[in-house]
């Protein structure tokens, strides 16, 4: 056994390789002649820097369709780790935290629009696909008038996607291949469907580093072999009494399993990412999907891709496992802070109101907090009965000083400052 650190910053997919395996040597930084073959190693991280520890060296061929993908669960012995247990309780415990904390907003469609929103930003974001936060919460108030384009109507094309999932779960109550599919679809605003089996996808090296542009993986192809492996894989979340896995687990296998399947063309990641938010509901462990994985994903995306690859690359479930639970873990009290936050805001806005401008009382105090940019036609109920009622009240809450107005196009419309402040911040 030998190793070697290897300070690369790899991406996407990215596999070790080695140009002689069978000798079990170890992994140099420059000047490899890289093969088909991939080096099955054991490998800790250690900040930036990765030590391989380079032994028992099985062939993995990166050009060839990785048709032999195991089915889950892997092998008992690959996830029944103390360390595993313990960070799994840890997760348990906070999602349950936050979906208590959640049932104590005046009406949880609040977050519908704004954490809805963010993680498909963020999720998107690590697609490489950008926008401003101004310009999406733009899009999102005016996209019945088809405002959204480029990015921000990319973004919010996975927000239309995520619900569209949540209906089905609703209607189904689990689940389905059908529904996985009609996610990408609004993901993606195709009307495709599986890859067909003649389509040669491969996955290439992005970002910097060696192997740019190389193949580092191939997925599954062949006629009927994605189909079949994406219904084992639904059957694996849908079935606890033949697969009688904890539901946090399954969800972290189910979307290594999803983006080894690599089911559809593009947009794998977007919906592989709604997938697990689905599922956390499908399990009752969320009510709506309010959890921010992304955003997490987003900041530790060489590692999120790193431990992903190397599930492939050495069977190393544990790294992988971990990092998911963590995910969990820190996007749990990430969006439990976003809740407390905007549910001390609404306490606020409804204290002045009612000290100093009673009247408005009218407006429906969460339709103020659902996005932060509000369209005075957007309050018009049986209580405020015009537009122009509507601007009157606006009109009252920006003298409190709890909103700003601003003009877009030939309409004016308010704005909520201290709401998208509260989204914006990334950190606690």
């Amino acid at each position: 056994m030998c190793s070697k650190n290897y300070a690369d910053t790899f991406d996407q997919h990215a596999f070790y390789v080695s140009d002689t395996p069978q000798t079990g040597a170890c992994l140099t930084r420059n000047g490899l002649n890289f093969d088909r073959t991939f080096a099955i190693c054991q490998k800790t991280v250690k900040f930036d820097t990765w030590t391989i520890n380079c032994q028992n060296m099985i062939p993995f061929d990166r050009y060839a369709p990785y048709n032999s993908l195991p089915a889950l669960p892997p092998a008992e012995e690959l996830y029944t780790d103390i360390s595993i247990i313990q960070k799994l309780a840890q997760a348990s415990r906070k999602l349950a935290e936050l979906k208590g904390v959640a049932s104590m907003l005046p009406n949880q469609s609040i977050f519908v629009n704004t954490i809805a929103l963010r993680e498909a930003k963020a999720s998107s974001a690590i697609e490489n696909i950008f926008t401003t936060d101004d310009e999406l919460y733009k899009a999102l108030t005016y996209q019945e008038d088809d405002y959204a384009e480029g990015p921000a109507k990319e973004i919010i094309h996975y927000r239309e996607a995520l619900w569209k999932g949540y209906g089905e779960i609703a209607s189904d109550g689990r689940l389905t291949v059908d529904a996985i599919i009609q996610i990408y679809r609004q993901v993606k605003q195709t009307h495709d469907g599986i890859r067909p089996y003649q389509a040669e996808i491969v996955i290439k090296k992005r970002g910097w580093g060696s192997l740019i542009g190389e193949t580092v993986y191939t997925p599954p192809r062949g006629k009927g072999v994605v189909e079949k492996m994406l219904a084992d894989l639904v059957e694996f979340l849908n079935d606890d009494a033949k697969y009688p896995v904890d539901p946090l687990m399954k969800m972290a296998m189910a979307h290594y399993q999803f983006e080894a399947i690599h089911p559809f063309r593009d947009g794998n990641g977007r919906t592989g990412r709604i997938i697990c938010l689905l599922y956390l509901i499908q399990k009752d462990l969320l009510e709506l999907p309010i959890l921010y994985m992304s955003a997490y994903i987003l900041e530790n995306k060489d590692k999120y891709y790193f431990n992903l690859s190397n599930v492939t690359g050495t069977k190393n479930w544990k790294e992988w496992i971990l990092f998911m639970m963590e995910t969990v873990i820190q996007t749990s009290e990430y969006t439990i802070h976003k809740i407390n936050r905007i549910r001390a805001l609404i306490s606020k806005t409804e204290e002045l109101i009612r000290i100093h401008k009673p009247s408005a009382a009218k407006i429906e105090i969460p339709k103020l907090f659902e996005q932060p940019y509000i369209r005075p036609k957007n309050l018009v109920s049986e209580k405020i009965k015009s537009v122009n009622t509507a601007k009157k009240y606006l009109t009252d809450l920006e003298a409190l000083g709890l909103l700003t107005k601003s003009k877009i196009g030939k309409e004016y419309v308010w704005f909520n400052t201290e709401l998208m402040d509260i989204l914006s911040a990334e950190n606690h």
